[in-house]
């Protein structure tokens, strides 16, 4: 039977991870289409009729919704308020709406206004409820008992997106991770033994978006890439033959584990096959914590050894870090920059720890009465907790608001990128072993030794480096910018590239640590302006016989006047982090009002 079937991917907050004030430089409207929606959209029956709207990237019509037979909705937890949005909007239109994907999995019994869960993996699962929808008799929840193979997984519809509009485009080789970290979902929802695609299968994928036109970056999206090391060790040699073999158009990153520094062989294939950039769950310092937490993995080596090592390889290292744990001490937040300043690690994404739904740490914290509330999957710009930590929470809060302001202030966060840049130059002798190989291999294979190739400047590199002088030399920390790029040079010019996307990543990284602080004082100025509402209120109705309600509200409306041309002259980003905080202000405001003693006329 034909259908009309919209897949919608719901909006992702501004946040570090957004990379919304980078993504203008090099005119992209968003990091990385809905891979998952891209795949399930390939499973569905060719006589479908198929269209996809990522909010990321255009806003949402009335008349899609109402277009569709039916709605496909997919979110990790960070979405779920732009996901309650879209589900209400199909609601007013009477489309039904099939949800999947990490939130829902998690939180379907949480979850209202869904007409069907097609939760887990969706080899398993789809197939099952596209039958049943033929046969009229679609059943309200999904689940799979196991796990697919990789090799059911179809090449994921990209023409349903204009790749032009990303900054990155999204592959994947493998799910599932052997390591049992307590604070990770991963494990939970995609199991402890890591399952992979076959080279052919894979490579197959990377084609296919070859053939798009797409050329830059590609994320390998696994979790951990290095999961299953023999099964990546017989990727690798494949996808570098590819790499020579179309004069190498994707510059590689990807997730891994810190275990990848400890093998040489699988650093040196990495390099050999492109891989410029790996993102590291670091997450602390401290060694009893991550004894605690189960992350035994970060204490086999030094963690700053491994990390220099794999960066001295030419490839950045982008480190997880968490703040919260039990057990940790008031001298936990400058270890935490002490280490992430020595490391070199520009993009350190640190946030406050979250007990996310069916994890271990959930698990035990509700067995221990500490869980407060569901999380909302944004653990830096909250500036909140879901349970109830073992350091009290206004010295957790505090520690951790003062090392975003650490990390990211202009000079500290141009220091790391100096410091990175001047491994890369160190590491270029120590790779001089790899690039003969490579060399000889690439000559033999009649290609080209990527060593030998000079990033190209092309166009889109030249207008990003012209923005970021014109923006970011006349900004509030020009000096700090200017400084760093005029060493860089003095470093290793060829590096000069590398440095200016660092540079730019900074700018997002610095507007948006301002933005988290001006939005903290912000809900505290509200909560201060509740406090002398309610304060106000109980003065006036306890000493005077008889108030008209518009005496009252000329002693109040100023101050709610005052609070509104606050919000109002906040930037438009603060204003979509407090939002909410906002609404729910003049909610109170307006419930204090109405349900004064009613001691006046």
């Amino acid at each position: 039977m034909k259908r009309n079937v919209l897949l919608v991917s719901p909006r992702i907050p501004t946040t570090y991870w957004s990379y919304k004030y980078a993504l203008p430089f090099v005119k992209k409207k968003a990091l990385l289409p809905p891979l998952g929606l891209l795949t399930v959209a390939a499973m569905l029956p060719e006589e479908y009729e198929l269209r996809l709207v990522d909010m990321n990237v255009a806003a949402l019509q009335r008349q899609e919704v109402e277009w569709a037979d039916m709605v496909f909705l997919s979110a990790m937890l960070v979405q779920k308020h732009s996901f309650e949005e879209v589900v209400a909007l199909c609601r007013d239109c009477r489309t039904p709406v099939v949800a999947g994907g990490p939130y829902p999995t998690s939180s379907f019994d949480k979850i209202e206004g869904v007409d069907h869960f097609v939760l887990d993996e969706a080899e398993c699962t789809l197939p099952e409820f596209l039958r049943d929808l033929e046969q009229g008799q679609a059943a309200p929840i999904y689940r799979a008992e196991g796990k697919p193979p990789l090799s059911l997984t179809p090449l994921p519809r990209f023409d349903l997106v204009d790749v032009t509009l990303y900054e990155s485009m999204p592959l994947q080789f493998s799910r599932g991770c052997p390591f049992g970290c307590e604070f990770c979902d991963i494990i939970e929802m995609f199991g402890r033994k890591p399952r992979t695609k076959d080279p052919e299968q894979f490579l197959a994928e990377v084609d296919h978006l070859y053939n798009t036109g797409f050329r830059g970056s590609l994320f390998i999206v696994d979790d951990n890439f290095v999961g299953n090391k023999n099964k990546v060790k017989e990727l690798l040699p494949h996808l570098a033959s590819w790499q020579r073999a179309h004069r190498y158009p994707f510059t590689l990153s990807t997730e891994a584990s810190i275990t990848l520094a400890q093998d040489q062989e699988l650093l040196d294939l990495m390099v050999g096959a492109g891989f410029t950039m790996v993102f590291i769950g670091i997450e602390t310092p401290d060694a009893k914590t991550l004894a605690m937490t189960h992350k035994t993995q970060n204490l086999r080596e030094d963690v700053l050894e491994s990390v220099i090592r794999i960066q001295k390889r030419g490839i950045e290292v982008s480190g997880g870090f968490i703040v919260g744990f039990d057990g940790e001490s008031g001298d936990i937040f400058e270890r935490q920059r002490v280490f992430i300043q020595k490391a070199g690690i520009s993009t350190a994404m640190v946030g406050l720890l979250i007990a996310l739904p069916n994890t271990q740490l959930y698990r035990r914290l509700s067995e221990e009465g500490r869980i407060l509330t569901e999380s909302r999957g944004n653990n830096t710009h909250d500036l909140e907790l879901n349970f109830i930590p073992q350091m009290p929470k206004q010295e957790l809060l505090r520690g951790y608001k003062w090392l975003l302001n650490e990390v990211y202030a202009p000079r500290k966060y141009f220091q790391r990128s100096l410091t990175l840049i001047k491994r890369f130059a160190e590491g270029k002798q120590e790779r001089v072993v790899t690039a003969q190989a490579a060399a000889a291999q690439a000559a033999a294979a009649g290609g080209i030794d990527p060593d030998r190739i000079t990033r190209a400047v092309r166009l889109r590199d030249a207008v990003a480096l012209l923005r970021s002088l014109f923006r970011q030399g006349f900004s509030s920390y020009g000096y700090h910018y200017l400084r760093y790029l005029i060493r860089v040079l003095a470093v290793d010019a060829s590096l000069f590239p590398q440095a200016v996307t660092l540079a730019v990543r900074g700018h997002h990284f610095i507007r948006i640590t301002r933005e988290i602080m001006r939005a903290d004082a912000f809900r505290s100025m509200i909560q201060e302006t509740l406090a002398i509402l309610r304060r106000e209120i109980e003065f006036l109705t306890n000493t005077q016989m008889k108030i008209h309600r518009r005496d009252l509200e000329a002693r109040i409306r100023p101050i709610l006047l005052s609070v509104r041309r606050a919000y109002r002259g906040l930037s438009r980003g603060v204003q979509t982090i407090v939002g909410d905080a906002f609404l729910d202000f003049e909610r109170r405001c307006q419930h204090l009002l109405q349900h004064t003693r009613p001691s006046y006329g």
